[in-house]
């Protein structure tokens, strides 16, 4: 089920920070959202990092963690970008459709960090919490990042042994590579990519766990 779409309601004081965070560096070299990207991935993290806090006052740091892990993944950054039609928005060169999670990821993060800049911590904080308050408040129980998920599966159904993996030299472009990973567990292996290692290493494992819940008969839960 899709996510209904929403209006974006932050006004920019300064309406030129919220195009250049729509900017890709595709279009322009120069004046491009990848420093808004960089701030908005810190400032995200950090209201994040205290939403949680105050949400669940007797989780321990792992279970925080895995949370944290998923409401700033790629993922999660696209489905907001794509509540607010970022992708209508955005000024982009060539775009590949595997690519096109990335960039409205990063687009979002950008926004971020244009409405830090534009109205401080505190426009960033109501609006990461409009969004993302409702992700974290909906889930139940912690969830598992994939790496965490395949390594219990296979230490559950292969005692002693851990899943292996190996990195590719990244392709692309320098300013925007992506990064390959393979993972071999219980004699199966799966690849995938992602713009760094360790998002390369997150998809690989996810397909991996996909291959041997199949091959068991199994749906391993959160």
């Amino acid at each position: 089920m899709k996510d209904p779409k929403r209006e974006f309601t932050y006004n920019f004081n300064n309406p030129e920070l919220y195009e250049l965070a729509l900017t890709q560096s595709g279009v322009d070299s120069e004046n491009n959202n990848e420093r808004l990207e960089f701030l908005g991935d810190r400032v995200l993290g950090l209201i994040i990092a205290k939403m949680l806090y105050d949400l669940y006052p007797t989780e321990a740091e792992g279970a925080l963690a895995r949370r944290h892990s998923v409401l700033v993944s790629t993922e999660t950054l696209a489905r907001v970008a794509n509540i607010f039609s970022v992708g209508d928005k955005l000024h982009h060169g060539h775009l590949t459709g595997g690519r096109v999670k990335h960039v409205l990821a990063n687009a979002m993060e950008a926004i971020l960090g244009a409405i830090y800049i534009d109205g401080g911590m505190a426009a960033a904080t109501d609006f990461v919490d409009s969004v993302w308050g409702e992700f974290a408040r909906a889930e139940m129980f912690p969830p598992k990042d994939p790496k965490t998920k395949l390594q219990e599966f296979v230490q559950k159904h292969a005692k002693g042994t851990l899943p292996v993996y190996e990195y590719l030299s990244p392709v692309g472009a320098t300013n925007n590579p992506v990064f390959g990973a393979t993972v071999t567990a219980m004699g199966k292996s799966a690849g995938g990519t992602g713009t760094s290692k360790k998002l390369a290493s997150i998809a690989a494992a996810s397909a991996l766990l996909k291959i041997l819940e199949k091959g068991t008969g199994t749906l391993d839960a959160k």
